[in-house]
């Protein structure tokens, strides 16, 4: 359970950090240029964004989400669910665009290449990520987030013990800075709508591979409240680093090369590397949404985004920036406000989801165990309890047996041994296999009988 709860964690982490955090570009605009109200913006955004991303992750769990529209068909009118569709997929699209565009400028600033080699590049990366699944992409954006979290540890202490000998310059340095917005409390507000509607699509996708809603809002509540922290940690850090930062595309790439060359040559790559988390999310995710289920129609899509927000990214990191971020944040604070009230509406649903699936993760780990005993009258439990599930039938029972037996493969007590995947596998072909069956033999007997 902690091992899950770490995972989602640090997978909402790595999404909700992007671009715009790690390379420091997105604080200064949002948070810096208000001088030291930028700090209570971001204390503000931090809340909102960690119970945004808790609801989330657990509207994905339940519904088992494999795209964001399934989720939101079942919480929103039909018009009000297209229009969160609609803003979901132009964010998905513009954010990845602005994250192609910062990795271009990421490179040129450090290196001093054309911004088109770092565009590239990441192009690169990007597509050949569209060949994995869900769970490997999760784990891929999960391993890099922990670099981010030292880089911005590591620099925010440098800046703290060295802090301007003239504290008094700092506050009219700040607000000399261009906002994102004419207001400090509608900018951090502006700030969490952008990060969660950038998030929204993934997360939903995240959630719906975990079984538990509950682990899924743990993970959430986990992740939101060290995302606070990192984005106190880079806005106060940047605040008072303003005078060697003010005039950079990529300020935290400024600040290391203030501690040390070299550090700035390996900072540079987990910069990047946060670029190419929130890049695939957002490319991935769109992909899915466009596929609607049909998997053979994914990677053309993907594809076929991705090279288009590329062709855009040529317009410039900052440039986007200025102009995306402040609509999308607007239409980020809709969509969060419908999911909450979705959320607060069902919770009561959501809570009896969750301990219907303890059970039915109870009984499946009692069928596939070799030394417990499953009986005909733990079948019909199970079968009932999926058909109550508000999850689809397969998902939930894949879901399920993958956990089941991931937990037994690796448990020294139990003698089952082999890859995880290829045992859930077999065992489901079994089970269709046997439902088959029993359908032909029921359809065989109902044409037998006598007719009336």
């Amino acid at each position: 359970m902690v091992r899950r709860i770490i995972s989602i964690s640090l997978a909402l982490i790595g999404l909700l950090v992007g671009a715009g955090f790690a390379t420091g570009q997105e604080t200064i605009q949002y948070f810096i240029s208000f001088g030291s109200n930028g700090i209570w913006g971001a204390i503000i955004a931090g809340t909102v964004i960690g119970i945004g991303g808790m609801v989330i992750l657990q509207l994905g769990s339940y519904y088992m989400a494999d795209e964001h529209q399934e989720v939101y068909n079942s919480i929103a009118h039909k018009w009000v669910s297209r229009f969160m569709d609609i803003a979901t997929m132009i964010t998905l699209f513009a954010l990845g665009f602005v994250m192609l565009a910062g990795a271009g400028s990421t490179l040129e600033q450090q290196f001093g290449w054309p911004a088109w080699v770092g565009s590239t590049i990441m192009l690169i990366l990007v597509l050949a990520t569209g060949f994995l699944d869900i769970d490997r992409v999760s784990k891929v954006i999960g391993a890099i987030t922990p670099l981010i979290i030292i880089a911005v540890i590591i620099a925010f202490v440098y800046v703290m013990t060295n802090l301007p000998e003239d504290l008094s310059t700092v506050e009219a340095q700040a607000t000399a800075l261009e906002p994102a917005m004419s207001n400090w409390f509608l900018s951090s507000i502006n700030y969490a709508g952008l990060c969660l509607i950038l998030a929204a699509s993934m997360v939903l996708v995240i959630g719906g591979s975990f079984l538990s809603p509950r682990e899924a809002g743990l993970g959430g509540l986990v992740g939101g409240i060290c995302y606070t922290i990192l984005l106190l940690m880079m806005v106060v850090m940047m605040y008072f680093g303003v005078e060697m930062i003010a005039d950079a595309e990529v300020p935290t790439l400024k600040i290391f090369d203030q501690i040390a060359p070299w550090m700035a040559l390996v900072v540079v790559w987990i910069i990047y590397a946060m670029i190419y988390n929130t890049c695939i999310g957002m490319f991935y995710a769109l992909g899915r949404r466009l596929a609607a289920g049909k998997q053979s129609k994914f990677r053309p899509y993907f594809f076929a985004a991705t090279l288009v927000g590329f062709a855009v990214s040529f317009v410039g990191f900052s440039d986007l920036m200025g102009i995306m971020y402040p609509i999308l944040g607007y239409l980020g604070l809709v969509l969060i406000a419908v999911m909450v009230f979705a959320y607060l509406k069902d919770r009561k649903l959501i809570s009896a989801e969750a301990e219907r699936r303890v059970r039915i993760r109870s009984l499946f780990t009692q069928q596939h165990h070799p030394d417990e005993k499953f009986t005909r009258k733990d079948e019909r439990e199970v079968k009932e309890l999926l058909a109550e599930s508000v999850a689809n039938d397969s998902n939930l029972r894949q879901t399920v047996l993958t956990e089941v037996v991931e937990e037994l493969v690796n448990d020294d007590e139990v003698p089952l041994d082999g890859d995880v995947e290829e045992i859930v596998e077999e065992i489901l072909d079994e089970s269709t296999e046997a439902t088959l069956a029993t359908e032909t033999e029921a359809n065989t007997n109902e044409e037998e009988s006598p007719k009336n």
